[in-house]
């Protein structure tokens, strides 16, 4: 009789895990993924790779490899991405204004880019293995109006920032820019341009702001997947023409993702649990 009580206390949480399970996308685990053939694994685990063939020879590709992970790495940062009861990943809180933010300790990551860049379905896509948390997604550019604060656990906190362009908040800047100068335990942004258009105007303005920072920050590629392969070649010399004779402060490499298809999540998970000091790599990297 006492030893059948808990089995009914714990039949609720036995049942929304495995709900939960389901709603999992089925690429959203390097694991689960590793059904798929050698070729498309490392396709969608290194997306660099894919087009490298067809560069020219006299395309310097190191800036390429600088952080390129062991598979075993890449599933050790997967787990801090897994919910537990002794590990929560949620939603924590929105703000307005620095001063409005939230006092954490945790090391903190912020994703930034222009109105419909995929921001918040990238953020999403990270999250795929905690489909319980809730990040909002809308087709109208634009609809991230306010800094939202995610937490990792104790390991870190990831921010999604309004987006810059197109119906931005009105005090876009007076909202962000204290944030990128004074966030104390800030260690990387993460900013978004569009791998199908390229570099726009007001992307040209966002990496002068993240150089006057003087705060490391990192250029992701983004919606790889809507673009020819010619069309992406193009953009992608031109963002390393750009990272290297305009920045100072930008990591060399820029990460290729589709949040439609998990290109490059799982690298980035692990950039991101890396830069965070949650694990150590096995092989040696500049970050």
């Amino acid at each position: 009789m006492f030893c059948r009580q808990p089995v009914q206390w714990l039949r609720p949480w036995t049942q929304l895990c495995a709900l939960l399970r389901q709603r999992v996308h089925k690429l959203a685990s390097l694991k689960e993924a590793s059904v798929l053939s050698p070729n498309k694994v490392k396709r969608l685990l290194y997306p660099l790779t894919d087009i490298e063939a067809y560069l020219d020879s006299s395309v310097d590709r190191t800036q390429f490899h600088i952080f390129h992970p062991h598979v075993d790495d890449v599933l050790k940062a997967e787990r801090l991405f897994c919910p537990s009861p002794s590990h929560r990943i949620d939603y924590y809180t929105s703000a307005e204004r620095m001063d409005h933010s939230p006092a954490l300790k945790q090391p903190e990551v912020c994703f930034i880019g222009r109105s419909n860049v995929g921001k918040s379905s990238l953020i999403k896509c990270l999250f795929s293995l905690s489909p319980e948390v809730e990040v909002r997604i809308s087709k109208t550019p634009g609809h991230t109006k306010k800094m939202n604060f995610f937490r990792v656990g104790k390991a870190f906190t990831i921010v999604d920032m309004p987006g810059y362009g197109h119906r931005a908040p009105k005090d876009f800047v007076d909202m962000v820019e204290p944030y990128l100068y004074s966030r104390k335990n800030l260690v990387r942004t993460f900013l978004l341009v569009d791998g199908s258009v390229g570099l726009q105007k007001t992307d040209h303005i966002a990496l002068e702001m993240c150089e006057e920072t003087r705060c490391p920050y990192v250029m992701v590629v983004t919606k790889i997947d809507k673009c020819g392969r010619g069309s992406l070649l193009t953009n992608l010399l031109q963002f390393q023409d750009v990272i290297k004779t305009q920045t100072s402060s930008c990591f060399p490499q820029p990460f290729l993702v589709s949040s439609l298809k998990f290109s490059g999540i799982y690298l980035l998970r692990c950039f991101i649990a890396h830069i965070t000091g949650n694990i150590l790599l096995t092989d040696t990297c500049q970050t």
